[in-house]
């Protein structure tokens, strides 16, 4: 290890969740490395201009309700960085392509409860109780959600609200599969597929328990903060960061891959990147997805025998194919939206969307995709010159692919040949809703599992949220069981990424939980 006096923290990752912790840090007054090993910062929350140079696309991520609802993102006060945000007319947007009807969610729960009562009544009204359940729940289950785990104070709020009358209703809905709260509730088919289809975000099966919950908070957040966007493109939200960490002292180094945690007698000492250089730290922070830090940077030889043995138990969420395009026109629409909104999904059905995620988890290509759409100028005006679209579309695929339940034979190797076939399936399914699409397109690019993984190699095969996000690996068993926390095996070492609990989002509380454990291990060390 070199001579200068160890850093007191190394931050391995500058994607957000490093970002945050590094700023947690420096507010701790924490002497703070970042290594990133990519030339530019962000992980997954970068933009660019690669499709066109006229257009701005964002590489991976681009809507952000968790960061509007993070009190961690939200305490870190980056307006003052530059970082504004900006909002599309609507939220969220379902073409349900027999009746030609659009279902929407608005920022005013009033109009969107008026649009679903217009098309099924009582509707309305049961998306506004819906709306009630939210207000008596909301707060305390994203502040016990995005707490450390266990979330004493946010848990006993939730507690006293679920323990007031008619709390155990509020709990059963809070562990319904998506399916039956959205069949329980709703009359029509409009609210049914808003619902599941947030809930279709995660890899949780509609029928499963957990995938409720995930379809109401992301439902409600949209409802109650919108899905803003940065404006200039999501790498306005990682410079805010980076502006903010650097101004408090902390330095962030580009093309420095660390290749080794250093551990010595149980304890992390520092860190050693791929050219050899050894640096000191008295606190390592990985921002690094769980199944890479545990055998890889950490040899296995370093690791207690349980952890070698759990972490080959691991699993990842399935892959991702994305595409972009730069639109020399607006979304042809078959049918224009009262409201535009900034992401709409598209399938025909709940039950597609359930049949979809079934043959994903069963290695097979789906033949018709649920995608999630994204029209980034409708939302931020700043992304493309006026009466174009930046859009993109991106879909889940298997991990591991058996077979292909479409006809144009793709084999899983996700090649230039797969992803074409893949890309043009995608196509096809927005043509179909937005007839002569194709014909405003002036540039596409596709990104699949191994461009993803080449951007950011903590999206291992193009998963994207740090591991599933169903109940077997959640909570205390995240990622490995008898975790939950960021703390790990090696003393003074922490899990900062979307490995750690809470999971995936761009919500920093892996990073702040992580920056949190290293203040408290810092002030018992001293004890």
């Amino acid at each position: 290890m070199r001579d200068r006096a160890p850093w007191d923290a190394i931050v391995i990752g500058a994607g957000p969740n490093g970002l945050v912790a590094a700023n947690l840090l420096v507010d701790a007054g924490w002497s703070v490395l970042v290594l990133e090993a990519q030339a530019t910062p962000g992980g997954a929350v970068r933009s660019d201009r690669e499709v066109h140079s006229d257009f701005v696309h964002d590489t991976m991520s681009s809507f952000y309700p968790l960061a509007a609802v993070s009190p961690v993102v939200q305490g870190l006060g980056l307006d003052r960085f530059g970082l504004a945000w900006r909002h599309a007319p609507a939220v969220l947007g379902h073409l349900e392509p027999v009746s030609g009807e659009w279902a929407l969610v608005h920022r005013d729960r009033d109009v969107t409860a008026t649009l679903l009562e217009q098309l099924q009544p009582s509707d309305g009204e049961a998306w506004l109780a819906l709306c009630e359940l939210w207000n008596q729940v909301g707060e305390q289950l994203v502040g016990a959600l995005l707490s450390p785990f266990p979330p004493v104070r946010a848990g006993a709020g939730l507690l006293r609200r679920v323990a007031a009358p008619g709390g155990l209703d509020v709990v059963r809905s809070l562990l319904l599969p998506a399916l039956d709260l959205v069949n329980d509730r709703f009359t029509g088919p409009a609210p049914r597929l808003l619902v599941a289809g947030s809930a279709s975000h995660a890899d949780i099966p509609l029928d499963a328990p957990g995938s409720g919950l995930m379809g109401l908070v992301l439902t409600m957040m949209g409802q109650q903060v919108g899905w803003p966007v940065p404006e200039g493109g999501a790498g306005r939200l990682t410079d805010a960061l980076v502006q903010r960490a650097e101004s408090g002292g902390a330095t962030v180094r580009y093309s420095a891959e660390v290749r080794e945690v250093v551990v010595v007698d149980g304890r992390a000492v520092g860190v050693r990147l791929a050219d050899g250089e050894p640096i000191r730290a008295r606190a390592v922070l990985a921002d690094v997805i769980a199944s890479r830090l545990y055998g890889a940077l950490v040899p296995a030889d370093r690791l207690p025998r349980r952890t070698r043995r759990r972490i080959q138990h691991f699993r990842l969420d399935p892959s991702t194919v994305k595409v972009d395009w730069a639109l020399c026109g607006p979304v042809p629409w078959a049918r224009q939206p009262p409201h535009a909104p900034g992401t709409v999904h598209i399938a025909d059905s709940v039950t597609e969307m359930s049949q979809t995620a079934v043959q994903i988890q069963a290695g097979v290509v789906p033949s018709h995709p649920f995608l999630l759409f994204g029209q980034m100028t409708t939302t931020d005006p700043t992304r493309s010159s006026p009466g174009t679209e930046s859009a993109w579309a991106y879909t889940h695929v298997p991990q591991e692919t058996v077979g292909d339940a479409g006809p144009e034979g793709i084999l899983g190797s996700w090649d230039h040949a797969d992803l074409e076939r893949m890309a043009d399936r995608m196509q096809a399914r927005v043509e179909r809703l937005a007839p002569g699409f194709s014909s405003r397109i002036v540039a596409r690019r596709i990104l699949g599992p191994h461009e993803l993984e080449a951007r950011n190699a903590n999206l291992v095969g193009g998963a994207v949220n740090g591991g599933t996000a169903q109940l077997h690996q959640q909570l205390f068993l995240r990622p490995i069981p008898g975790t939950g926390r960021a703390e790990t095996p090696i003393r003074g070492l922490y899990l900062a990424s979307s490995s750690a609990h809470p999971g995936g989002g761009v919500h920093g509380a892996a990073g702040s939980n992580a920056a949190r454990a290293a203040l408290v291990g810092r002030r018992l060390r001293r004890t």
